[in-house]
């Protein structure tokens, strides 16, 4: 495990302990299933019930003899409710009954955690669009100014990106909660099938509909890839508050700390050390769902292949989505937004960025499209490569001056234009 990456409700869900007691609980209600049946009569259930406990330790004393961790858990909670009443334990189960079951209620408690963090984060970045609906910045594509937009509207896509994430997070969850106690081959030999339903609905889990000796790893595969897509989600939103944090924008800023220390020889340095590590850690989810994938094809009804790695990679997974959503909330809560560096930049080009408008002007009045952008770009060009005014060089443009007056350029060249639809935007994503 990450433990570096791992906060401490997370770590709880993943720990040895909370692993075994789930283990504990799939063979308990499967007792109790059996005694509402009468296959256990009552007593025994109530010793069972009473003496049954896991001692991590315990476990893996008896692991290093047996090198099988289902065979050591179960002797080991044998110790406990005494060798007559361990009989009616795993009566008719295997292994990956438990296991496979037990981690879906893992897996479901993670995904709780990573949802509610999810809905925490999509609300800071709501109040951002919100609060920012009306602060003009430039807009880029490709890195290179484009026309004028506003911090809220960027804001508003990401909110957009977070409501399909954390429905694909949710439909994840579902895929993944759900519960197996169907035998070696999943054709209920040596068991009832009302055991699993039993088992299934005290969990919260649904039953497989069909199943072999384990659950499909298709299914892991798919949360695993919806993690990584989380994390490439967070990755661009990192992405872009480094790019906005660059000393020669200077639009966006993470908070400084007194003592924070951006580089060790360096003073002036304060760096975006919080989305670093999201664009950074979000390649191992990205490298995590790649071995997901390589755990769906096993041969017949099961190997070993995909225990050792999914041990790793799922309870990985899981914590560093945990962690990188908890780095962007704390990012993205005391961000600094500098209004007056998003004005200059607005300016930085000397009006080239009302271009557009220019060209639309041209086109309403008659010119062709070919010519009234070649019209456009050169006056652009000498604007960008002399670094003058554009709008002084259109004046001086006597063709284009034949189709705009010059008092004209004034409203062409008018920031608030940009925002006239916002509202209507704002309004259809239901954010007001």
């Amino acid at each position: 495990m990450i433990a570096r990456y791992t906060l401490p409700e997370m770590e709880k869900i993943w720990s040895d302990e909370n692993r075994l007691q789930q283990m504990l609980q799939v063979e308990l209600y499967a007792c109790e299933a059996m005694k509402d049946s009468g296959k256990l009569d009552a007593e025994s259930y109530e010793e069972i019930v009473q003496r049954a406990s896991v001692d991590v330790q315990r476990v893996k004393e008896i692991e290093e003899v047996t090198r099988h961790d289902v065979a050591a858990f179960l002797e080991a909670v044998a110790e406990q409710v005494g060798a007559e009443n361990s009989k009616n334990l795993h009566w008719g189960l295997t292994s990956s009954d438990i296991v496979d079951t037990a981690m879906a209620v893992q897996m479901k408690q993670a995904v709780d955690l990573i949802i509610g963090k999810l809905y925490q984060l999509r609300d800071i970045v709501a109040e951002l669009a919100k609060k920012h609906k009306y602060t003009l910045m430039v807009a880029r594509t490709h890195g290179i100014q484009a026309e004028p937009t506003s911090f809220g509207m960027k804001m508003l896509v990401w909110v957009m990106e977070l409501d399909r994430t954390i429905n694909r997070v949710q439909q994840a969850q579902s895929v993944v909660a759900v519960g197996k106690i169907s035998g070696v081959t999943g054709l209920y030999a040596h068991i009832e099938p009302f055991i699993e339903e039993h088992v299934c609905r005290r969990l919260d889990l649904r039953q497989a509909t069909a199943s072999s000796q384990i659950l499909q790893r298709d299914r892991h595969a798919e949360l695993l890839l919806v993690l990584a897509l989380l994390g490439s989600t967070l990755d661009k939103f990192a992405v872009e508050i480094r790019t906005l944090e660059r000393t020669e924008i200077r639009e966006l800023s993470e908070s400084y700390q007194p003592g924070m220390i951006g580089a060790s020889a360096m003073p002036h340095k304060i760096n975006p050390v919080k989305a670093e590590r999201v664009s950074g850690l979000s390649r191992i989810l990205r490298g995590n769902a790649v071995a997901a994938l390589e755990d769906v094809p096993l041969w017949d009804e099961r190997d070993y292949t995909h225990a050792p790695a999914e041990r790793v990679i799922i309870q990985d997974s899981c914590c560093l989505a945990d962690f990188m959503l908890q780095q962007m909330i704390d990012t993205l809560t005391t961000i600094n937004v500098n209004h007056e560096q998003m004005e200059d930049n607005l300016d930085l080009t000397r009006g080239l960025i009302f271009s557009q408008r220019v060209l639309i002007t041209l086109l309403e009045r008659g010119v062709p499209r070919k010519k009234a952008y070649e019209m456009v770009q050169r006056n652009a060009m000498r604007s960008y490569n002399e670094r003058t005014d554009f709008a002084y060089e259109l004046l001086q443009d006597e063709e284009i001056m034949t189709f705009i007056a010059p008092d004209e350029l004034d409203s062409l060249f008018d920031y608030e234009y940009y925002l006239r639809n916002i509202d209507y935007v704002y309004k259809r994503a239901g954010i007001f």
